[in-house]
């Protein structure tokens, strides 16, 4: 289920830099404060900083309340656990073809966007052309919601730095 939810997280919102008012965009950094609510109204929220470079490399830094590290690089995916000294590789099943699930987005406001994928729709709120806001139910029915504060745009990251290298220590998990 949270690999799920970090999995969905991370593609949309690497998917958003191919949205029309964003297509200038090559990377992007900001805090995030990830809210995860279930239909009983109970919340558990995630605090950490996201990095994306061209669309093609992202790295998830959740610092609070856990510290884990998502890497996606092209369709691989690393998780870093290191509280619990592991690191899990996974490779996506399907190609995801970003630019046409973003071509068929739908503005629905002056700065909210509508989007679906694998069939759960997700709303994109921006504000002076810098993604804010992300939210959508899982498959749980929990409702997602992803605020953005602190926002770079268009500064340079090297490529090293989402390049993962596990401690000898560590077990290493594939999937």
């Amino acid at each position: 289920m949270v690999y799920k939810l970090l999995l969905l997280t991370i593609i949309i919102v690497s998917n958003l830099l191919a949205v029309d008012e964003l297509k200038d965009i090559k990377t992007f950094q900001a805090d995030f404060i990830q809210t995860v609510s279930n239909q009983s109204n109970k919340t558990i929220s995630y605090e950490g900083k996201v990095f994306i470079k061209n669309n093609d490399r992202v790295l998830w830094k959740y610092i609070k309340p856990i510290e884990k590290n998502v890497f996606l690089l092209n369709d691989i995916v690393v998780i870093d656990e290191p509280e619990l000294e592991q690191v899990i590789y996974t490779q996506l099943k399907e190609e995801l073809n970003i630019l046409s699930i973003l071509q068929e987005s739908k503005k629905i406001s002056k700065n909210k966007y509508e989007s679906f994928f694998y069939n759960r729709k997700y709303e994109i709120l921006l504000n002076n052309k810098e993604i804010k806001q992300v939210s959508y139910k899982d498959e749980l029915d929990n409702t997602i919601i992803i605020e953005f504060t602190n926002v770079v745009q268009n500064e340079e990251i090297p490529t090293d730095f989402f390049r993962f290298i596990p401690p000898d220590n560590y077990d290493i998990i594939k999937k």
